[in-house]
């Protein structure tokens, strides 16, 4: 559908400019037409024969405009001039319009291609260049991941996901997803937090990342297994780990909340 419509578009700007080089054409023939009916000292009653004389098709269009605008009228040769001038000048500010417009429905058609099929394509390059193989594997495996979820088949999408963390050891979000559909789709929290102490003293982490899984581990212990000592233990650790940090103050607001300190 979209390619009948930009077909469509192209031949009517097409049209609209043959259309327009044809009247720049009859701008010039009716300029050199005034010039002839000067030089030759041609009446309009004398236009029939001009006509019948002349050869070349673009005089001859212009020679019937004229006569055209001149009929059932008796004019010398300046006010024949004259008509033919101001014919020129009405044929030439017509065209001039008509350039103007269609350059502007041109750029315009342009740049509607450019924005909705150019510009994609070279975002996508551009995105391929940032990115390099490894990120792109990655991807494809978390997407993998992704459709076992849909699929049903857990097991096998914490597999895919734990291939993908390898894949690139600083991205958290694989293990993030892991814990995830091990406390809320399995249901089984006490995998989960394996799963975190498992991330937590294999891998080093970024402080964002390292303080998100603790208190992930936190939230776990004391949400779903109901032992908030060691869920104070871990706020502690966090405080201990990061201080002065928001981290460190996020930690303190819980054990405020617990009624700890």
């Amino acid at each position: 559908m979209k390619f009948i419509v930009y077909t469509v578009a192209l031949a009517i700007l097409g049209f609209g400019w043959m259309n327009h080089l044809q009247n720049k054409q009859s701008v010039t023939a009716v300029t050199e037409l005034s010039s002839t009916i000067n030089d030759n000292n041609i009446s309009s009653d004398m236009l029939p024969e001009l006509l019948e004389n002349t050869k070349d098709g673009s005089q001859k269009k212009a020679i019937k405009e004229l006569m055209a605008q001149l009929i059932g009228q008796e004019t010398d040769v300046e006010e024949t001039t004259e008509a033919a001038t101001a014919l020129a000048e009405d044929v030439d500010n017509s065209t001039t319009f008509m350039g103007i417009l269609l350059t502007f429905l041109t750029a315009g058609y342009a740049g509607i291609l450019f924005v909705m099929h150019i510009l994609p394509i070279l975002a996508h390059r551009a995105t391929h260049q940032i990115f390099d193989s490894g990120a792109q594997l990655e991807k494809d495996l978390m997407s993998d991941a992704r459709s076992k979820v849909a699929q049903g088949d857990y097991e096998g999408a914490i597999q895919a996901f734990r291939e993908a963390a390898e894949k690139d050891l600083g991205n958290r979000l694989p293990w993030v997803e892991i814990v995830k559909l091990q406390r809320d789709v399995l249901q089984v929290p006490a995998a989960a937090i394996e799963t975190i102490r498992e991330v937590l003293e294999k891998y080093t982490w970024q402080e964002n990342d390292a303080a998100y899984f603790l208190f992930r581990l936190a939230e776990l212990y004391d949400a779903d297994m109901g032992e908030r000592e060691n869920a104070v233990s871990i706020m502690q650790q966090v405080m201990q780990q990061f201080p002065e940090t928001r981290h460190s103050a996020n930690a303190r607001h819980k054990l405020h909340e617990w009624g700890v300190v």
